[in-house]
């Protein structure tokens, strides 16, 4: 064995293909939540904790230029679900079949082009015009030919890295936003425009976390803590929603918030002032320093 090297090789290979391939630990991580409502719990109570913080830092201001309260209606929309959402009758169960479905076509996919990239010649051109072909529709031409320049110079290794780290942030933003989507039910092709709206800041918000997840020991900590960040961050890019009833207010609800309708001013914004693009009335008649929050669970 100390003349060898192909089980070291091997050995390598295989962490690879489980570790940025596979994502197998970022696997376990967004499964965990069909198992336990801990952090779909830790998201309303996060969104608690904003509507509070928000409410104490412009108690002198005036009531009339504050938003309204985020958790004190979201909380309702679960329980009001429309009734074609109530005949479905979903369990659990049903949402780890879809994770596991969606999962299992992603790993395909990723498992294809890693096969693929090492024909002999034309694997050296799959990766780079995977890569073209993803951020031209995210990014435009321009940026796409720089990686896609890059992708012919840089080792296979380092393009997979890229392509799973930008592929998988966004998966796991998705998977952040589920306790909102859960309550907020958005068409399919709804759901793609809001995505395709905020990419920009749904992607840079996403990388960071999935790469300080991916530490040793302290990434599942760090994804509970990307989820309770994730309450703020629907602040910012939604407006409040209003009471569940009557019907017709929730359909105009998910319609209106499809378009992010202030992200010219958010972006422009300077981090310390970030709550300014959320002085725009209350529209739906809650006074913000009328709402009573209850005390914070204690997670364990």
């Amino acid at each position: 064995m100390h003349a060898v090297t192909w089980d070291h090789d091997v050995i390598t290979a295989i962490n690879f293909l489980q570790h940025s391939v596979l994502q197998l630990p970022f696997f376990l991580m967004n499964l965990w939540k069909f198992l336990s409502p801990a952090l779909d719990d830790m998201f309303m109570e996060s969104l608690r904790w904003v509507d509070a913080t928000y409410t104490a830092k412009h108690r002198s201001d005036d009531p009339a230029r504050l938003r309204a309260m985020f958790h004190h209606n979201l909380q309702h929309w679960k329980s009001d679900l429309p009734p074609k959402t109530k005949s479905l009758k979903r369990t659990p169960w049903d949402g780890i079949a879809e994770f596991l479905l969606r999962y299992g076509r992603k790993t395909a996919l990723s498992l294809t082009l890693y096969l693929l990239s090492t024909v002999p010649y034309v694997g050296n051109f799959v990766l780079p015009v995977v890569s073209f072909y993803t951020f031209d529709r995210a990014v435009g031409p321009r940026p796409a030919l720089v990686v896609f320049g890059a992708g012919l110079v840089l080792p296979k290794r380092y393009l997979i890295l890229f392509l799973q780290t930008y592929f998988s942030s966004r998966s796991m933003m998705r998977e952040l936003l589920e306790p909102y989507f859960s309550r907020v039910h958005f068409t399919r092709e709804q759901k793609r425009l809001w995505f395709l709206d905020r990419e920009g800041v749904l992607f840079g918000f996403g990388v960071g976390f999935f790469l300080a997840v991916k530490l040793p020991f302290v990434g599942f900590l760090i994804y509970a803590v990307a989820e309770a960040s994730t309450a703020y961050l629907i602040t910012k890019v939604t407006d409040p929603p209003p009471e569940p009833r009557p019907r017709e207010a929730r359909d105009e609800y998910v319609q209106s918030q499809v378009r992010w309708k202030n992200k010219t001013s958010f972006m422009k914004l300077p981090i310390w002032r970030l709550d300014a693009s959320n002085i725009d009335g209350t529209p739906d008649g809650v006074h913000p320093l009328e709402v009573q929050l209850p005390p914070m669970k204690k997670f364990t």
